[in-house]
């Protein structure tokens, strides 16, 4: 989603924006403007994990004339984070995005050469940052504030961060149980309403590098590595209250269509 403003600049300033464009990697002055104000404002988070592996169909899906999984690049690239690692076990989403350099982001792929779950793509991720990096899930469409996440995450000091969003319905999720600003447990699926948090994993996190270490070298679910970071104090929670929809179900993806511009 963009939205059209109007700025004053120098002529001179203007003239080294202009020398950026080349058509390719920044196709116009307002794509060298975003790309400037982005790198600005990212603070050094520069990478995203983008886990696809059992969703490539659904990310292909069109959403407002274009591929879900493309409103996700632009969100990425919106915040700074031009490096996109892609997990995924097809070849669908590499050939439509290619190097991503089209996108005007730099797109590898992380293939596993077995199924390792949904966290086993973390585990391999030392080898393409050194720094924190984000993950989403390629199947929630969202529009979530990065930059403020990870100046959130920054100040707690802690290994993790998952963005929370609430859920009328808890008992067809993992519910978080926190104190403050931290995560506790995550409790699956309950089956009681009566004191029970509405707060889901809305299918974004922020992770230090040192995470990857932390995941063993066998198939291991989000869940798992979830729980033991809480078991080492290590896990936060931001709480989300803009647009996060599960596009792998059929009534999320027909609310995407109907509302995502």
């Amino acid at each position: 989603m963009v939205e059209r403003v109007t700025i004053t600049i120098k002529k001179n300033v203007l003239r080294r924006i202009d020398s950026m464009v080349d058509g390719r990697e920044i196709r116009n002055r307002s794509h060298a403007i975003e790309n400037l104000l982005a790198k600005s404002m990212s603070a050094g988070l520069e990478t995203a994990l983008v886990m696809a592996g059992g969703a490539a169909d659904k990310v292909m899906m069109p959403i407002a004339g274009r591929p879900a999984l493309e409103h996700q690049i632009d969100m990425l690239r919106s915040h700074g984070i031009n490096n996109i690692v892609v997990a995924t076990n097809t070849d669908k989403i590499r050939q439509y995005f290619g190097n991503g350099r089209a996108y005007g982001v730099e797109m590898t792929y992380l293939t596993e050469d077995k199924p390792l779950g949904t966290a086993g793509a973390i585990g391999m991720m030392g080898g393409y940052t050194d720094g924190s990096f984000v993950m989403i899930n390629a199947d929630t469409l969202m529009d979530p504030n990065i930059n403020e996440i990870y100046e959130f995450h920054k100040k707690q000091k802690k290994f993790a961060t998952v963005m929370l969003t609430t859920t009328e319905n808890p008992s067809r999720f993992g519910v978080v149980k926190m104190r403050g600003n931290q995560i506790l447990r995550f409790e699956e699926k309950p089956r009681t309403m009566a004191d029970t948090s509405r707060l889901v994993n809305a299918g974004l996190c922020i992770f230090e590098r040192h995470v990857c270490d932390l995941v063993p070298k066998r198939k291991i679910m989000i869940e798992e590595l979830f729980n033991r970071l809480c078991r080492q104090e290590q896990l936060t929670g931001f709480v989300h209250d803009g647009m996060a929809l599960d596009i792998g179900t059929k009534d999320g993806y027909e609310r995407a269509v109907k509302e995502w511009r």
